[in-house]
């Protein structure tokens, strides 16, 4: 079984800043493209960022230039750095992984559970 668990969200004001973290566990043979979609009550789930193994990124509109994404191959962990917060950011954040679990297997697209990030003062 693959899980990935999201930690970090909360209630942060207008301008501020919030670390957003993923771990994924279980059974992995390999892990592929790494990356955090949020969606707003009534509003599409939406690419925020994504990270590719060697590190390559791809940032949503609307976040270029306040959020930074990163992992640890290592650790099999991904971050959000998110910067310059504002009402618009208001979102439930979810984790999301590409995933070859067993040699045998075929590559598949997990979730995590979801943390809820608000901004408001």
């Amino acid at each position: 079984q693959v899980q990935l668990v999201e930690s970090g969200g909360g209630l942060v004001q207008p301008g501020g800043s919030l670390t957003l973290s993923c771990a994924v566990s279980g059974t992995i043979y390999r892990l592929y493209d790494l990356g955090w979609y949020r969606q707003a009550p009534g509003k599409q789930r939406d690419l925020v960022a994504s990270i590719t193994t060697a590190g390559i990124t791809n940032y949503g509109d609307s976040v270029k230039g306040r959020f930074t994404i990163s992992r640890d191959n290592a650790k099999k962990t991904v971050d959000l750095l998110m910067n310059s917060l504002s009402p618009d950011d208001t979102a439930v954040y979810y984790c999301n992984a590409d995933i070859l679990a067993t040699y045998y297997s075929r590559r598949a697209n997990y979730w995590g559970q979801g943390t809820q990030v608000t901004v408001s003062s």
